[in-house]
């Protein structure tokens, strides 16, 4: 690839880049956000947007699956499956509440995890329970098993409280209610003394 193009490339993705984070912010807080507000949090003319994303409906198509593999990959580098229990759910909470504004976004609507398994794939009516290989609950479970979280309560309920924490921190966040940075030792701070055993 020559420098030019590889520069064009590189242009590309970054104001796809912007797009999708900006519509993700957009959308997070208004769902009916007009695409000339995106374009303009995203710095491009709305002709730009629509040379990227031609209609509303690809947009949201495109931050849902960048939002999902973003935070798929959150989850895989934080290593969930490597070291104590304690640790990894640490590394684990920073990895989700640097995803920021894109976790907010899917999560401030449950039903675009309708039909998707725990990887965010489709899934039919066939597919085996999409928990059993999350290796979130498989942190969890083994956080209870070595007597680090609280074995008294489900592993939905503890995901469930995990989810809740990240997604206020992130949206403290946003408000501007807890400085960014503070936010992931808040998370782990109160997850640690709502859920591990003391």
């Amino acid at each position: 690839m020559s420098r030019a193009a590889a520069a064009e490339s590189g242009t590309r993705n970054r104001t796809r880049r912007a797009i999708l984070d900006a519509a993700a912010t957009a959308l997070y807080r208004n769902r009916k956000a007009p695409l000339a507000d995106i374009a303009a949090a995203a710095d491009v003319g709305r002709s730009t947007l629509h040379r990227y994303f031609p209609d509303r409906e690809e947009l949201v198509s495109a931050v849902i699956a960048d939002a999902l593999q973003r935070l798929s990959s959150s989850v895989e580098e934080a290593r969930v499956d490597e070291g104590p229990p304690r640790e990894a759910m640490r590394r684990l909470i920073a990895a989700m509440v640097a995803s920021g504004d894109g976790l907010l976004f899917l999560l401030h609507d449950p039903n675009i995890f309708e039909g998707l398994d725990a990887n965010g794939e489709p899934c039919g009516a066939d597919a085996e329970d999409p928990d059993h290989d999350l290796p979130v609950l498989d942190l969890i479970e083994r956080g209870q098993a070595a007597g680090v979280f609280d074995p008294e309560v489900s592993t939905a309920w503890v995901l469930s409280v995990l989810w809740g924490l990240v997604y206020t921190g992130c949206e403290a966040a946003n408000e501007g209610t807890l400085a960014r940075h503070a936010v992931a030792a808040t998370v782990i701070r109160t997850f640690e003394n709502g859920v591990a055993v003391t």
